[in-house]
């Protein structure tokens, strides 16, 4: 189990000082001890004295020393006058007598020859020991030395004197008594202010910890309150200060990543972020509708395994090796995009960083305009370049004498007419094109209906229609809703596809023009959304490969049998312009079996709501 700091500096408090305690005790007690030992010393050296001049007078009488009643008697004697136990021992170690024995077990004591005290004498007159008395079971502090007799070479007897210490042993006793008591005391005391300190110091960082966790779970509305002016304080307000500084960061970050994701979300270029190692670590909405991945699918990965295109991971291999800014263009399959791509280095070269940035610029419609422009000025260089060619050399004809002659003059102004009049219809065309895209013809928004415009049209086209044998159809449904239109816009769209209609489809055809309601594909039942127009034929039809690009200017399917039959190549452009002008769209299907069909819907006119 992991103890807190509170129990830590508690428990180690307690026991620094439960052991100081116990050390002063054991040192006192020792201290004690020793200046009892000296002082009683002291005092059997002055017993032992008084008791060694009261046995003189055996010390001198030969044979006085041996065991005898009188011995015994003075041994008691002085005994009881110096308040302590003598001891007679003879140089063997028996005891000649003992005043803590009686006369009848003399005989059965012990031989003190092996005491400490009697050893000390023998070898230096003069022994001290302190130890338990087997006899009494009292500890006791003996004191022995040697008396001479008659020969004054070798101690005739050793004197021995023991001063009990009970009387200190229980003054110890009851010192022990009421250091327990103290010290218990002041461990109690010590307990509450080991505790109290404790909790002093502990409760401060107990805050600190409590408010880290709240800053590592996102709160940094936490704030760190404490009273205390010491460390612990510092450290508050170090963690307080910490923690607006780390919110300012955030917040700073924050707002730099929102207005970057925001810059790569609204981008219309596609950005691809790669690592060192050419892993992917972010791209932007644009890149991932130009490859069809998702974020989840690219972050992460290598970009080779992502998009699986040779030229791009050349790229990329070439970037990250030679640390240079790259461009390049790839194509696209089966999509067909055409991307041009700048690739740049980073400063970065560690893990998990930026090492590259990859710009991708869609340029699959400026390439599709490009070549449309393309086709555009050769084709109206040619459209333009024929008439002129061909009235350049009529009139070069004329010139070289073919003036002279009235009929073949007549015949070279009348082509040359013709010539100049198919001239004026293309730049009558182009600049009513190019009127229409600038936006200077202004579209009319007045409600009319489909059928009195097909009555109209089919009536003006109908003697052309004639000439080829073809056969006019019209279907139009009655109660058609009104459109927001142009009539006259709508005639010239109308006329000029059953210009084209009558055009390539061989004679004696059919040409149907029909026009029906659109409902809303979730509720057929209500109101019709858009009104549909379509000119359909038996004629040549249209390719699956050149249906896209009928309504590009001077686009031909067939460019021979088109200029045979005198068109400029304008009028279906024309026709898409004032459609997409009225709110509608126009586009061709394929007929079955033959020919082709031509829709236009245009939006019906709402109702307006009373209320």
């Amino acid at each position: 189990m992991t103890l807190s700091i509170r129990w830590k500096v508690t428990i180690g408090a307690l026991l620094v000082l439960a052991c100081g305690l116990l050390i002063a005790r054991a040192l006192a007690v020792r201290s004690l001890d020793q200046q009892e030992i000296v002082q009683s010393g002291q005092i059997l050296e002055a017993q032992t004295s008084l008791a060694a001049y009261g046995l003189q007078p055996f010390l001198t009488q030969p044979g006085a020393l041996s065991s005898t009643p009188q011995l015994q008697a003075a041994v008691r004697d002085l005994s009881a006058r110096a308040l302590a136990r003598v001891t007679l021992i003879a140089p063997d170690g028996r005891v000649l007598a003992d005043s803590a024995v009686s006369d009848s077990n003399l005989a059965t004591v012990e031989n003190h020859r092996a005491r400490p005290e009697i050893q000390q004498a023998m070898a230096t007159g003069h022994g001290t020991d302190l130890h338990t008395n087997h006899t009494t079971g009292e500890r006791t502090l003996y004191l022995a030395v040697g008396l001479s007799g008659a020969n004054q070479a070798n101690p005739a007897v050793f004197l021995r004197l023991g001063l009990p210490m009970t009387t200190f042993d229980h003054e110890v006793a009851k010192l022990h008594r009421d250091l327990a008591i103290a010290f218990g005391i002041a461990f109690l005391i010590a307990v509450v202010l080991s505790v109290w300190l404790a909790h002093s110091i502990t409760k401060p960082l107990s805050d600190i910890a409590i408010a880290a966790q709240q800053l590592a779970k996102g709160d940094l509305a936490i704030r760190i309150r404490t009273g205390s002016r010491d460390e612990v304080g510092l450290l508050a307000d170090t963690l307080n200060h910490m923690t607006d500084q780390l919110r300012a960061k955030i917040d700073e970050l924050s707002e730099d990543r929102s207005q970057l994701l925001a810059m790569l979300t609204s981008m219309v270029e596609g950005v691809m972020v790669l690592d060192r190692r050419g892993r992917v670590l972010q791209v932007n909405p644009a890149l991932e509708r130009m490859f069809e991945v998702t974020r989840t699918e690219a972050r992460g990965h290598h970009c080779s395994d992502v998009f699986r295109h040779p030229q791009l991971d050349r790229l990329v291999s070439t970037v990250l090796a030679t640390r240079m800014n790259e461009e390049d263009e790839i194509l696209l399959h089966p999509s067909g995009r055409r991307l041009h791509i700048e690739a740049s280095a980073t400063e970065s070269d560690r893990e998990n960083e930026a090492s590259a940035v990859l710009i991708f610029h869609d340029m699959t419609e400026l390439r599709r305009l490009e070549i449309i422009r393309k086709d555009f000025v050769a084709n109206v260089s040619h459209e333009l370049r024929t008439p002129l060619t061909s009235i350049k050399g009529y009139i070069e004809a004329l010139l070289d004498g073919a003036k002279d002659d009235p009929e073949t003059s007549t015949q070279f102004l009348d082509i040359i007419l013709k010539q100049s009049d198919r001239l004026n219809l293309i730049l009558d065309d182009l600049l009513q094109l190019s009127k229409i895209e600038s936006g200077q013809v202004q579209f009319k928004r007045e409600p009319l209906h489909i059928q009195s415009v097909v009555e109209r049209t089919l009536a003006m086209i109908k003697p052309l229609a004639d000439k080829k044998g073809h056969r006019l159809v019209s279907s139009v449904k009655g109660n058609l809703p009104a459109v927001l239109g142009d009539e006259d816009r709508l005639m010239q769209v109308l006329s000029n596809l059953l210009d084209n209609a009558i055009k390539y489809t061989p004679e004696k055809g059919t040409i149907t023009v029909a026009a029906r309601p659109i409902l809303d594909d979730a509720d057929q039942s209500a109101t019709p959304t858009a009104v549909e127009l379509s000119v359909t034929d038996t004629g040549l039809g249209i390719s699956e490969m050149d249906r896209p690009r009928v309504f590009e200017r001077f686009y031909r399917v067939d460019k021979a049998r088109s200029r045979e039959l005198g068109g400029t190549g304008l009028g279906l452009a024309i026709v898409k312009h004032i459609v997409e002008g009225l709110g509608g769209r126009v586009w061709v299907e394929a007929n079955t079996p033959t020919g082709s069909r031509f829709v236009v819907r245009l939006p019906v006119q709402q109702e307006k709501t009373v209320i």
